[in-house]
């Protein structure tokens, strides 16, 4: 293997400690002349197993913050030859003036293994060793797909991968397509939603570290699934973060989790290229089919070459190289249709992004919540609008925003199927003050009225763990920062948050409390009972017809026609001949619909509120549905 590398333009002096943590051999490490600016090197191998760390002494006028500082700067690093290579570059002693002590030990911003969280040593790992079970696996391209968000620490009992992996087969029946992981970088304590990740090449060992990775993605693709992986790259967690100490991976100014990351400032070249390289890790070596990357609204790039863009290069790259398409999923709440328009048009060529508007419109509807940023939605009207359109606001006025927000789409270069819809997320269920679930306060009736909504659109349904069965646990946040001061500024950050939005702070669940974690697993012995076996019984019939009728399945599928009248909606799909009606009723009072006399056959209805089919009309009861075709 190489040997130990890594760019700390900050540093005066690097010092790489290897072996014992409690005792480690000290290895002086040279500044590279000839190579890129801010890179040491150790004259010693990388060894397969070991334990290593870096101690620095900062440059003047590159003092670093200190370890418990929980503001301290952030960034990132190399030193295991994953990043930008100078193989044989003239590496002398550092000649600028040290200043300061030696910090503590700090580990590699490269990292792939953190034995001990991302506080301790790092240890040298080679994914290739890995032996892949699945090595014939071809892929799924994400256009006719179904993808399942989990949590790892809480959709399976034993809260890892492998715990994951055991619950598999349930997806398969449910007709799931795609896996998305919520992030599994590492973080501090054993809690955490996942977006307070540092080490951005590495995997939280609690979860089963990178071979139980590698073990997870190998058993999804045994069954026919692709795996999502959910990765952030607009901040560095709080906790752990200590790349700040290495050199300018940040820019000031803050994304309301952390500060920007320095992508189009002075030697942001070296932190795209930790960015980039983080994306190739997880496509190529972990055989990741896709990656939903966090807000990114908030990266901050002016760059002619913006990084997703790039993001996708090495996407499209890896592709090529293995036969096997990778997907870009962008979550934004800019409503920008450029994510996703293909490069030769001007845009940055994404698969899909999230599409908020549409879950907006159809909770809106059957919640009848309209605080915050529900406000501008709420009538069917605004729903039919959304599964024609995408969004709602497209150049128009938000009034949560006070200002104009959005711009339309171009349908003759963006299906509607490169939008993900769902009928709740993570956020949708976490950012609320307890986490409730749409399924403790809706009649599985509505929670069924939601699913074929979503299930008929035109766009590529997501659905959120435990939803297909109206699980009754919570989805709180959470987190087990290792410092009571971040811990405590975690609850009062949430406490001012909901706060603005309305809510009562004595609803607000505690992050920091054991037990918010506790009863945010799912229960799996539910699915045995009613309401429950009935709702999953609806889940897999109307998610199933997407795999049989072209008209909800095909992936550019994109025919919509929507037609209301007072609280009803006949949203009607065509393609390849075939024609599938839904007609819906977002009501507490029954109604009449009435739909194509040649599209009668009843396709599905949910038990709890049967449609009748007669003479051009479908007679729906309150919160009733029917899928014709």
């Amino acid at each position: 293997m190489s040997n130990y590398r890594v760019w700390a333009p900050y540093a005066a002096e690097v010092e790489l400690l290897t072996g014992d943590p409690s005792a480690p051999e000290h290895h002086t490490m040279t500044a590279c002349v000839d190579g890129p600016d801010g890179w040491f090197e150790a004259d010693k191998a990388m060894e397969i197993g070991e334990r290593y760390a870096f101690r620095l002494r900062a440059t003047a006028g590159h003092g670093a913050p200190q370890p418990d500082d929980s503001d301290s700067d952030s960034g990132s690093g190399d030193s295991d030859g994953a990043g930008t290579d100078s193989d044989g570059a003239d590496c002398s002693a550092a000649t600028d003036d040290a200043i300061g002590d030696w910090t503590i030990p700090l580990p590699d911003p490269r990292s792939r293994r953190q034995p001990d969280g991302p506080h301790g040593f790092s240890e040298v790992v080679d994914l290739a060793e890995y032996d892949w079970k699945a090595a014939d696996w071809t892929g799924r391209i994400l256009p006719g797909g179904l993808i399942y968000e989990l949590h790892v620490g809480t959709y399976a009992e034993s809260g890892d991968f492998a715990g994951v992996e055991k619950r598999l087969d349930h997806l398969v029946d449910l007709g799931v397509t795609h896996v998305e992981l919520m992030p599994v970088q590492p973080f501090g304590g054993d809690r955490n939603w996942g977006y307070d990740g540092v080490s951005w090449h590495a995997v939280h060992e609690g979860y089963g570290g990178p071979e139980g990775l590698q073990k997870l993605v190998d058993a999804c693709h045994a069954r026919g699934l692709a795996v999502i992986l959910d990765v952030v790259f607009n901040h560095f967690g709080p906790d752990g973060n200590y790349v700040g100490f290495f050199g300018p991976y940040t820019s000031g100014g803050n994304t309301g989790w952390g500060e920007v990351v320095n992508l189009i400032g002075p030697e942001s070249d070296e932190v795209r290229a930790y960015v980039l390289d983080a994306v190739r890790l997880w496509l190529a070596d972990y055989r990741i089919d896709g990656l939903r990357l966090d807000a990114v609204h908030a990266l901050h790039d002016e760059g002619a070459f913006h990084i997703l863009e790039q993001m996708q290069v090495v996407a499209d790259t890896v592709a090529a190289q293995t036969g096997v398409p990778r997907s870009l999923i962008a979550e934004s709440d800019q409503n920008d249709p450029k994510l996703v328009k293909p490069r030769a048009a001007g845009g940055f060529g994404l698969a899909a992004q999230w599409d908020d508007d549409v879950h907006h419109a159809l909770h809106t509807v059957v919640s009848g919540e309209d605080h915050a940023y529900y406000s501008d939605f709420g009538t069917v009207e605004t729903l039919a609008q959304t599964l024609r359109e995408a969004f709602h606001h497209a150049g128009t006025m938000s009034t949560f925003r006070g200002r104009v927000h959005g711009r339309p789409l171009d349908l003759s270069v963006q299906p509607l199927s490169a939008f993900v819809t769902y009928t709740t997320t993570h956020d949708q269920t976490g950012n609320r003050a307890s986490g409730d679930r749409p399924s403790m306060n809706l009649t599985p009736a509505q929670q069924a009225l939601k699913a074929a909504v979503v299930a008929c659109s035109p766009f590529t349904p997501m659905l959120f763990q435990g939803e297909e069965w109206g699980a009754s646990t919570p989805f709180a946040f959470f987190c087990s920062h290792e410092s009571d001061l971040l811990l405590r500024l975690t609850r009062e950050g949430r406490i001012r948050e909901f706060a603005r939005a309305g809510w009562n702070p004595e609803d607000i669940a505690d992050p920091a409390d054991p037990q918010t974690f506790e009863d945010s697993k799912l229960k799996w012995a539910e699915l045995a009972d009613e309401p429950h076996a009935t709702l999953l019984d609806a889940y897999r019939a109307l998610f199933g017809l997407r795999r049989t009728r072209p008209a909800l399945g095909s992936p550019w599928a994109d025919s919509v026609e929507t037609a209301v009248e007072g609280q009803t909606l006949l949203l009607t799909r065509r393609a390849d001949g075939d024609v599938v009606q839904l007609a819906a009723n977002f009501s507490g009072e029954p109604a009449e619909v009435a739909v194509d006399a040649a599209y009668l056959d009843l396709l599905h209805t949910h038990v709890d509120a049967p449609a009748a089919v007669g003479d051009g009309v479908v007679k729906l009861p309150a919160w009733g549905y029917a899928v014709l075709g």
